[in-house]
């Protein structure tokens, strides 16, 4: 089991964690959960369209454009493949712990 390199950036992991647990979201959320700026998000937002983990919907709304994201069946399972390899990381690295702990 390995990190999946285009969802390991952290700004990526927080958008991959927010929309597994919507439908969609905004682009406006997702700006406002990373804490980074609209070109910055763009560019993660595009790099996670091209592997097929993100659909993006633009629809009208109060007399703007929004942007809608949503993940992907793949993005998905992408996503879920990556908690399940962090956590057997952070295992691996917990069951070490003592042993390191007793050799120092």
């Amino acid at each position: 089991m390995s990190l999946d390199s285009v969802i390991h950036p952290p700004a990526r992991l927080q958008i991959a964690a927010l929309l597994a647990t919507v439908t969609d979201a905004e682009f406006a959320l997702l700006r406002e959960t990373t804490g980074v700026s609209d070109s910055v998000l763009s560019k993660h937002i595009k790099a996670m369209e091209e592997v097929g983990y993100l659909r993006i919907r633009k629809a009208p709304a109060g007399g703007k454009t929004r942007t809608w994201l949503a993940l992907t069946p793949l993005g998905r399972s992408a996503f879920a493949a990556h908690v399940k390899a962090l956590q057997a990381l952070a295992a691996a690295a917990a069951a070490a712990a003592p042993e390191v702990a007793k050799a120092g």
